[in-house]
């Protein structure tokens, strides 16, 4: 069956990527708006970006109010900005939160309107030109289709689709990432983990998704460790950006299970990063998952060296499994509690967010049939 295969228009990724994409700035347009948080102004991070933007001789605006992950109203006021600003195109630098807010904003340029519109729809519409630089290595968001906004009026976190999101560059620099602290380091990892976990084990995953992935998982295995522990590490730091690149390109083209699905509802209830919320689901949801895919499980364990060709494929499957566990561990992942989400307060939402979590569709990718009694059974299982 002949299946469609999407990256960015082009990536440019390792030590030096910025200076190098300085020339293929200059041509997208006069004006861009950088769509950031306070703490890339702080860091020194969107002076970089600044600086190359001047050296090319283009103008520019900053929009820095991306608190937290991003909302239908910080998409409003930043569509407004951009307006205003009369920019053409748009540079994203920070996590996923700016990159999915540039996309976003971009979606609403030509048309108008709500972002919350495009919910259960394709985005098909003209965009400006977009660039993606992440400083996590995590989202993967520069080398995907989706953007993920809270609808502050329904409480729920809007997955939106379409080939018109993908940047026209992606500029993975490791400079960036440099900068991340060790928590923000081992969630962002994680959530690129999960990324490549999912795309190998979905019901969608393809020939070039499986390759982008089984490399992605050994790569963070091999290097995140050492990324949470010593954050200069520089060769650490560019095989994580290299990492979440490609778990980003795999989950892109065979999407998401379990595990996304389950966590954008914390997230929108909770207010959990997202990166944190889908680590601290993996035991439980992986562990639901084996039993439906303990070839593609078994692969993973042996792809890491977790297990080894004597092992059955289920056996190799829990040993990779266990190690998913205690690199959570060892990254010191919180549970719920020790986040300090109330326990009662979370049980009287459970029917509601196992019917947002069925609602995305992500769990449906998973290769094991489940229910919406499934997923409220593993929600009370994270206590």
């Amino acid at each position: 069956m002949a299946r469609e295969f999407i990256v960015p228009g082009q990536i440019i990724t390792g030590a030096g990527a910025l200076d190098m994409a300085e020339s293929t700035l200059g041509q997208f347009g006069k004006k861009a708006m950088i769509v950031t948080d306070k703490v890339m102004i702080e860091l020194g991070n969107c002076a970089k970006v600044e600086a190359a933007l001047k050296n090319q001789g283009i103008a520019y605006t900053i929009y820095s109010e991306i608190v937290g992950e991003p909302t239908d109203t910080m998409i409003e006021n930043g569509l407004k900005q951009y307006k205003e600003e009369e920019c053409d195109f748009l540079v994203a630098l920070g996590g996923g939160s700016p990159i999915d807010s540039m996309k976003a904003i971009g979606s609403l340029v030509e048309n108008g309107g709500n972002i919350s519109d495009y919910m259960g729809k394709i985005i098909d519409v003209k965009m400006p030109p977009m660039v993606a630089i992440p400083t996590t290595a995590g989202t993967g968001s520069e080398a995907t289709q989706f953007t993920i906004i809270t609808d502050t009026k329904k409480d729920i976190k809007m997955l939106l689709k379409g080939k018109v999101l993908m940047p026209a560059l992606a500029i993975s620099d490791p400079q960036f990432t440099m900068t991340a602290p060790p928590k923000i380091t081992a969630a962002t990892g994680l959530d690129a983990l999960c990324h490549a976990v999912e795309a190998y084990t979905s019901n969608k995953a393809q020939t070039l998704s499986d390759t982008f992935a089984l490399s992605a998982v050994k790569r963070i295995f091999k290097y995140l460790p050492t990324a949470f522990h010593d954050g200069k590490n520089e060769e650490a730091r560019i095989e994580m950006a290299v990492a979440a690149l490609e778990a980003g390109i795999a989950f892109n083209n065979a999407s998401v299970t379990l595990i996304h699905g389950m966590s954008r509802p914390i997230g929108a209830l909770f207010h959990v990063a997202h990166g944190l919320s889908n680590a601290m689901l993996m035991k439980e949801c992986l562990g639901f998952a084996l039993s439906g895919a303990y070839d593609r499980f078994a692969e993973l364990g042996r792809s890491i060296g977790a297990a080894g060709a004597e092992d059955s494929d289920q056996e190799a499957s829990e040993k990779f499994l266990a190690a998913v566990t205690a690199l959570t561990e060892e990254l010191e992942t919180p549970t719920l509690a020790e986040f300090g989400i109330d326990k009662d307060a979370f049980f009287n939402v459970i029917g509601k967010m196992a019917y947002d979590a069925m609602d995305s569709g992500s769990p449906q990718n998973t290769r094991r049939a489940i229910t919406q009694a499934d997923i409220e059974q593993m929600y009370k299982n994270l206590w």
